[in-house]
């Protein structure tokens, strides 16, 4: 049911991983909560109406916190074909809506100045 690719490991079809959990798979019935941290990526199925426990589908340690990773990692869960909602941490939600990261106080898809630059702010 689950697979390893370089260092990501995977649930390779995630209907069944939670059917051998005994639960049903609806896919409006669950959330995808994707976590980060400096040195790993992790991902996991929530229950809307936490009746069930979570189902972890995907988990890596040494992939570093980037847009391409968490894409990768979305690829090989197959999110395209299940269409989960996403929750997850700001800095996860960032990453795949493409805002500024770093210093900025607010993420705003708009701001693309240095947040550092008080001088220059509001020209």
């Amino acid at each position: 049911m689950f697979s390893q690719e370089n260092d990501l490991v995977f649930g390779n079809v995630v209907c069944f991983v939670i059917e051998a959990l005994r639960h049903q798979h609806d896919p409006n019935e669950w959330h995808l909560f994707t976590g980060s941290s400096k040195v790993s990526i992790k991902a996991a199925l929530l229950h809307n109406g936490n009746k069930f426990p979570f189902v972890p589908i995907a988990y890596t340690a040494n992939l570093k916190e980037s847009y391409e990773n968490i894409n990768l990692l979305l690829e090989k869960i197959q999110y395209e074909k299940y269409n989960w909602n996403i929750c997850g941490d700001l800095k996860v939600t960032a990453f795949l809506l493409g805002l500024q990261l770093g210093y900025t106080k607010l993420c705003c898809s708009r701001c693309e100045w240095d947040s550092r630059d008080r001088k220059n702010h509001h020209i």
